[in-house]
């Protein structure tokens, strides 16, 4: 089994409720906008890292995390990339690469709004974590963990956290 921890957007701000909420998986995808190599570097320290880089990371971040990861755990197919969309109306790019690959979970960031759907046309699991971050438009951080085992994703949770700093 596998517990994931599922973040994006955090435009250079890893803080100590993040941290709690993640402190119990056993490793943390970032569908990209770290916002610097330091917010990617401090997330690799505190957890093994699968990320991919977002439109807002410079080239630091860029030579270190692909424009997309295409892995298999635990019997599922992934693919992450951070520009995607949602099912009806998926990025370009990212239509292309779900006919090229047939992931069973696509997970993508860049909206800042928090969205799993499943496409059943596709027959993928289409999941965007919203913003772990304090930058953009959205009001609440949030970030995603869940468990995947034989082919399975299961226990789904969201932590949620006020934007503003207190």
């Amino acid at each position: 089994m596998a517990y994931i921890g599922l973040i994006s957007d955090t435009h250079g701000f890893f803080d100590d409720k993040l941290k709690k909420f993640l402190e119990t998986v056993d490793e943390i995808w970032h569908a990209g906008d770290f916002g610097n190599i330091e917010t990617a570097d401090a997330i690799a320290r505190f957890k093994p890292l699968r990320g991919v880089y977002g439109n807002c990371d410079g080239y630091d971040v860029r030579l270190s995390h692909p424009y997309t990861q295409f892995f298999e755990i635990e019997g599922m197919r992934v693919l992450m990339m951070h520009i995607g969309g949602y099912p009806g109306r998926y990025d370009y790019k990212a239509f292309q690469l779900i006919n090229a690959h047939l992931p069973n979970i696509f997970v993508c960031g860049h909206s800042h709004i928090l969205k799993v759907i499943n496409d059943s046309k596709y027959n993928v699991l289409t999941i965007n974590p919203g913003a772990a971050g304090i930058e953009g438009f959205h009001q609440v951080r949030t970030a995603l963990r869940f468990k995947i085992e034989n082919g399975r994703i299961f226990d789904m949770e969201v932590g949620e956290w006020d934007r503003k700093l207190k």
